[in-house]
């Protein structure tokens, strides 16, 4: 099923997600119905905030785009990422690392928004699936940024947080806009 994703300004954006001890029917569904919301929306990434439940779950899948590149290492051997796409994930720590790039981002909840926004090239990632087995691997590219951006909803951090002044402040009369209209 797909579901609204709710735009900037929806409280459930800023809530920090409740970490999921244990996967029951409605944790499958709501992962099936995030993975049906973004191929529909065209999006490489969704957190549960942006559904409006605020949970410690994502899914990612970077398998549409052909033009930024991503690189996966599992066990500290490279596989092909595509072969692990879509990725589902429950309760995902996070460790960035490597040098610190610049790469365009936008957010199914700000619409028509995209801003350059520097973050760590590569990231360790520590997770659950939907059958209690650990995830664990390292990446770079766009699947480290995606990872990222989503894992930052999962703590009520939006990428808006991550832009630098002068670009927040030349989307300020936007970001009033959609905040005003989704409170």
């Amino acid at each position: 099923m797909i579901r609204d994703i709710v735009l900037y300004g929806h409280p459930a954006l800023r809530a920090k997600g409740i970490r999921i001890a244990r996967v029951d029917d409605s944790v499958r569904q709501l992962a099936v119905d995030m993975l049906e919301t973004m191929e529909d929306a065209a999006g490489v990434g969704l957190a549960a905030q942006q559904v409006g439940v605020p949970l410690q779950l994502t899914v990612v899948d970077i398998s549409c785009v052909e033009d930024r590149p991503s690189r996966m290492w599992v066990d500290g051997r490279e596989v092909d990422p595509l072969g692990h796409m879509p990725l589902i994930l429950l309760n995902p720590q996070l460790e960035p690392g490597g040098e610190k790039e610049s790469g365009q981002e936008g957010c199914l909840s700000f619409p028509e928004i995209t801003a350059e926004i520097v973050r760590p090239s590569r990231a360790k990632v520590d997770a659950v699936d939907l059958e209690g087995h650990p995830v664990v691997f390292e990446c770079d590219g766009l699947l480290a940024r995606a990872l990222q951006h989503e894992v930052d909803h999962l703590h009520g951090v939006l990428f808006i947080d991550r832009m630098n002044s002068a670009t927040r402040a030349g989307l300020t009369g936007r970001l009033k806009r959609l905040k005003r209209d989704n409170s």
